[in-house]
Parts: structure tokens; sequence; C-alpha cells
């Protein structure tokens, strides 16, 4: 079994995810502020299922979504962290980034903080070339991040979700992309001492 690196920056510890935090991560996927723009999880199998295909993630790619921790505040705020798209897109074969954060904790930078983390072990230490992101058109606050992260909306490469019934209001979704050298080259002052926390 792969054991996950763990990142850090000023506020943030991303890092494997232990016993103790299912019960926190099926509190939060029952929280309808949550989960306004995501595809419900019903019950605590399901959410037990999602942190299971995480770890299968570590294990067969040494990167997958991270457990966040916010010292001094909480032991689990929520995930980040990336994966493979491994259902059929346009843009696949593709690496994304996401998060999933207690609203407790929204509006303060963290999620931009914690994705910043995730898109430098992506480019720094895995080697990608890329990193997308994705999210419905209505879900503002998610494109903000993706904005602040300095990823660039795909118009052209918009997509319905295979994954969503025909029909359903969240089926729709827009494309982010963002490359290594724009990543380089575009990573904010902020965004560096966020990122140089202990570590």
């Amino acid at each position: 079994m792969t054991t996950p690196p763990v990142l850090t920056s000023s506020r943030l510890i991303l890092r494997p995810w232990r016993d103790g935090d299912g019960d926190a991560f099926h509190a939060l996927s029952q929280n309808p502020a949550v989960m306004e723009h995501l595809m419900p999880l019903p019950d605590r199998a399901a959410s037990d299922a999602v942190i299971r295909r995480i770890g299968e993630h570590f294990d067969r790619h040494g990167f997958s979504f991270w457990a966040v921790e916010r010292p001094g505040h909480s032991p689990f705020i929520g995930f980040v962290g990336l994966a493979h798209v491994t259902w059929e897109a346009p843009f696949a074969p593709a690496v994304e980034v996401g998060w999933r954060l207690d609203p407790a904790h929204w509006g303060q930078g963290l999620a931009t903080e914690a994705a910043g983390l995730a898109l430098a072990h992506g480019f720094d230490s895995v080697g990608l070339d890329e990193i997308v992101a994705f999210t419905v058109p209505e879900n503002r606050r998610s494109r903000r991040v993706m904005e602040r992260l300095g990823m660039e909306r795909d118009a052209a490469a918009d997509f319905d979700h295979p994954r969503v019934p025909d029909g359903h209001r969240l089926k729709r979704h827009v494309l982010y992309r963002i490359g290594r050298d724009r990543w380089k080259a575009g990573r904010s002052a902020a965004l560096d001492t966020a990122l140089s926390g202990p570590g």
C-alpha cells in the first residue's frame, strides 16, 4: 500500500486519510451546501466507497485526494487533490484537480491554498504536463478558485458529464485547464508564500 506524501502550507496539511476521517467525511457528504453542485452520496456506504477508491488511486498512481487538516482548527476539513479522469471525455486522458471543504472554512482562500499545493505536486513532483478542473456552470465559487489558480476556461471543451443522468440539472460541465509552463510562469507571490509553509 502506497504511503502518500504529506503536503504542507502556512495554514494547511494535506495528509493521508485516517480511520477516524470516515465519520467527518460522511457528515460533509450530507451537507446540502457542500453537495449543491455534486451528485449525492446517499449513505455511509457510499462515502466509505469514495475513501476506498481514493486509497486505490494512491496505490496505483502515487497521488489522489488528500485529507485536509487545518492545525489549530480541525483535524479534517475536507479533501483536495488530483485524480485521473477514468470516464470517457473529449479531453481525456487527463488529470483533474478537485476540492471539497466544510463550509465553516469557506471564504478564507483555503481551497485555493490547498489546490495550489496539489498543482505544485502534480507539476513539480509527478511531472504532469497539464491539469484540468471542471464543475457545473452555476458553481461560481469553484470557478473563482480555478481562475485564482491561473486556470483558463476552455469553452469549446465544455461537456455533458457521462456519469450524470440525461436531463439532470448537473449534466452540463465547464472545463478549465492549466499547463505546467503557465503554472510556473503565473504562480503569484501570494500563492508562493502559501506554498512555502513548514515542511
